[in-house]
C-alpha cells in the first residue's frame, strides 16, 4: 500500500514540481517506514535515470566533436 501511495505522491519529474504532500499524522510507523523505503525505491530508480541520460549526451558529445 505504501509503495502505491508513493508512487500517487510523486508526480512525474519534468520541471519544478514537487511531490504531492500527505498527512503524515495518520501513518503509523511501520506505513511511514514503508513509505519511506518506497521514496528511496524511487530516488534511485531517478538517480539511475540521470546516469543513463548522462552517458547517453556524452557519448553524443563526443561523437559531434570528432
Amino acid at each position: 500500500m505504501a509503495r502505491k501511495a508513493a508512487r500517487k505522491a510523486v508526480k512525474k519529474a519534468s520541471g519544478k514540481k514537487k511531490p504531492v504532500k500527505k498527512d503524515l499524522t495518520r501513518m503509523s510507523v511501520g506505513d511511514l517506514r514503508e513509505y519511506i523505503e518506497a521514496l528511496k525505491a524511487e530516488i534511485t530508480r531517478a538517480e539511475a535515470a540521470i546516469v543513463t541520460k548522462d552517458k547517453a549526451r556524452s557519448g553524443a558529445a563526443s561523437f559531434f566533436k570528432s
